[in-house]
């Protein structure tokens, strides 16, 4: 582009590529995106354009990846995709939470990858990166459509989110399960009032997600509950951890799993500085707790092996830290 404004684009051209965004940014930070509206909950929304909708996952339980959005306002404090938005020049801060990108075009992309001869109807994760069922979703329907693409082609899928709108779409998780299957694994990483306030401040209260979770279930639709991340310090104590799994049991989840924080570069910076907010005495106990991305070895078996005694004695089972 020889100038940053996409209001440069007439208006019957396609909405921006990611790529392009990156451009503009670079050249003219947020304001380099003029198109982007903001709404009620003041964050910007800028549509896009992508040219494939399934990614190749590395070192994942599955291969392909599904992500309707980037960028999430559910702004959970821990959230490992903060550093995605590096790529398009923006920080893992606030823009994260405040600048959404929704890719319009994806259900129609989507439908030509697997109607291709070579599409083998392998597993599709959808949200792995970030959340489909954000706010914002009641609006555009994109993650709806894509499932309607996915379902219709037999491809098998799970969803990862922490939205108790997944209930929506309710008619399309039994068509696929009757099909080629489906799962659902609500996120809660906790019930703890004041951390799932701190740490997921624009998320749905933890009761409404688990009474989501109990909604697909009665429909017939598979569905667990993922722990993820535990997160050192304020959600690990025993006392933490058996009543977060007691109300995921009374919710009769067919499976949980778990995992322990991991700090990547860039959200390691945005984490610490959360701490110094929220819980400054817990500073220094990351700094040495991790001094790389991952807690020790120890540490995180230690945890694991707490939940997996709990949920055992409660009756529900675990699966593998990744699995969905």
């Amino acid at each position: 582009m020889s100038r940053a404004q996409f209001s440069l684009f007439p208006d019957e051209s396609p909405a921006p590529t990611l790529r392009e965004v990156a451009e503009a940014v670079r050249a003219a930070g947020i304001e380099g995106l003029p198109d982007a509206r903001r709404r009620a909950d003041q964050a910007r929304y800028q549509d896009v354009e992508v040219k494939s909708a399934l990614a190749k996952a590395q070192g994942m339980p599955f291969r392909w990846a599904l992500n309707p959005y980037r960028g999430c306002t559910h702004a959970c404090e821990y959230c490992y995709a903060r550093k995605y938005q590096r790529h398009l020049e923006l920080g893992a801060g606030d823009d994260f939470s405040t600048m959404i990108f929704a890719k319009r075009n994806l259900p129609e992309v989507l439908r030509r990858d697997v109607s291709r001869r070579s599409w083998t109807r392998e597993t599709v994760a959808v949200g792995t990166a970030t959340d489909p069922y954000q706010p914002i979703e009641g609006h555009y329907r994109i993650t709806r459509r894509c499932l309607e693409v996915l379902t219709e082609s037999r491809t098998p899928f799970s969803i990862v989110t922490k939205g108790p709108m997944v209930v929506r779409d309710i008619d399309v998780l039994v068509k696929a399960t009757r099909s080629a299957g489906c799962r659902v694994a609500m996120s809660v990483a906790s019930v703890d009032p004041d951390a799932w306030a701190r740490l997921e401040p624009g998320t749905a209260p933890p009761w409404q997600r688990l009474r989501a979770v109990r909604q697909l279930l009665d429909a017939g639709v598979d569905a667990g509950v993922l722990m993820m991340p535990l997160v050192p310090g304020i959600t690990t104590s025993r006392a933490h951890v058996e009543h977060t799994l007691q109300a995921i049991a009374d919710a009769g989840a067919t499976f949980i799993g778990a995992n322990v924080t991991h700090l990547d570069d860039g959200v390691r910076e945005h984490f610490l500085g959360f701490l110094t907010r929220e819980y400054p005495t817990l500073v220094e106990g990351y700094r040495r707790l991790y001094p790389r991305k991952y807690a020790p070895k120890g540490y995180v078996q230690q945890i694991e092996q707490l939940v997996r005694d709990t949920a055992a004695r409660l009756g529900v089972r675990r699966t593998g830290r990744r699995d969905i």
